[in-house]
């Protein structure tokens, strides 16, 4: 009885720290001064120091989706739709969601470690003495530079991955070449990419905004920043998880 209270405790803390965080960064959003070097910076950290890792899943993804679909569809004589496959799958699903997982691990847990450590040593409460309110200064800069830069590695990947698609398809297993790149556009429409894309965002958001809870509220020392880094991976995961469920109900 007393770990369930202890874990209901624990479940509603983390709960009323989120929204606590998410309220406390939309406000300081637009509150200034607006330090664009810091956005910047984070936008280079989180996008460009992300694409090669990005981009080499979202090519062996599309590999993969083109091993098995062509196998399975030429069983019915259909192997001139792999391409359709790939591209609808890829823009639609897996690009988003591949490309937040690989990121919640990359830099979602980078940023609890960070600030994690900046708590544990102290960093932050400096932050407060000088009158500068850390979500002001740390976390919005990382929220939407992330949030802004996900949909455009998320883009990026789509495009290798359906390339990634074509290299298996036509030079591995012999497809037509001519049908895959017709079929991969024939029949995707413009919500199938912009769904794709709010998806990104919507993840991008929810990744960086976990992983600054998590080292915000970090304590411990170097084992408690071990503990925040670990959560921000691991719930970060489930979030983009669990919401890409409710937003393919709501866009679809």
């Amino acid at each position: 009885m007393g770990e369930q209270r202890r874990f209901a405790e624990g479940f509603f803390l983390e709960v009323g720290r989120f929204f606590t965080l998410l309220w406390r960064t939309l406000v300081w959003t637009f509150r200034p001064p607006f330090d664009v070097a810091e956005w910047m910076r984070q936008m280079v950290k989180v996008g460009v120091d992300s694409t090669p890792v990005i981009l080499t899943t979202a090519m062996f993804t599309g590999g993969v989706l083109a091993l098995q679909t062509f196998s399975t569809l030429r069983r019915v004589h259909a192997e001139g739709f792999v391409g359709t496959l790939v591209a609808l799958s890829m823009v639609r699903e897996l690009g988003a969601v591949l490309g937040a997982l690989v990121l919640a691990g990359r830099s979602g847990s980078a940023m609890g470690a960070e600030l994690g450590t900046m708590r544990v040593t102290e960093q932050i409460d400096a932050l407060e003495v000088l009158a500068t309110d850390p979500v002001h200064y740390l976390v919005v800069p990382r929220v939407w530079a992330t949030t802004i830069m996900l949909p455009l590695l998320v883009a990026l990947g789509n495009a290798v991955g359906i390339v990634g698609g074509y290299v298996v398809s036509v030079l591995l297993m012999g497809s037509n070449p001519v049908s895959y790149v017709d079929n991969t556009f024939r029949f995707m429409d413009l919500s199938d990419l912009t769904s794709g894309l709010i998806k990104a965002a919507v993840f991008g958001f929810l990744i960086a905004l976990i992983g600054c809870q998590q080292g915000l509220y970090a304590r411990g020392g170097a084992e408690g920043v071990g503990r925040a880094t670990t959560r921000a991976v691991v719930l970060a995961s489930m979030a983009v998880l669990i919401s890409d469920f409710f937003l393919t109900k709501l866009l679809f």
